[in-house]
């Protein structure tokens, strides 16, 4: 199992965020995800949104730190990067910001 994730450095809602992937499988990633507690919610495209606060849990269960620009390496490299507007095979398109409800938290965009 290989998971990484970068430092927490993309602001959003008034926190610092971290992505989390993989660069294995899309299934790879959502089974740590969920070990290590992250909501499916937290999932977009081809990573999941990590708050500052849970970067360390994220590490001590097996996350590999890199940097951004290597973790989106990775992910390309691996054909598991998914831009905007190419959902993950497997699940449903995500709706766009302009849809979400007011009460749905969005993390950093990355």
């Amino acid at each position: 199992m290989t998971v990484y994730i970068d430092p927490p450095e993309w602001p959003g809602h008034g926190r610092l965020w971290s992505h989390l992937v993989s660069d294995v499988s899309f299934e790879e990633l959502h089974a740590f995800a969920a070990s290590i507690g992250c909501p499916s919610r937290a999932f977009e495209r081809d990573h999941y949104d990590v708050p500052e606060t849970r970067y360390e849990d994220a590490v001590r269960a097996g996350a590999r730190q890199i940097g951004s620009k290597e973790l989106v390496r990775r992910i390309t490299q691996a054909g598991l990067r998914r831009p905007k507007g190419r959902p993950a095979p497997g699940l449903p398109a995500q709706e766009s910001p302009a849809q979400e409800s007011p009460a749905q938290e969005s993390p950093a965009q990355g």
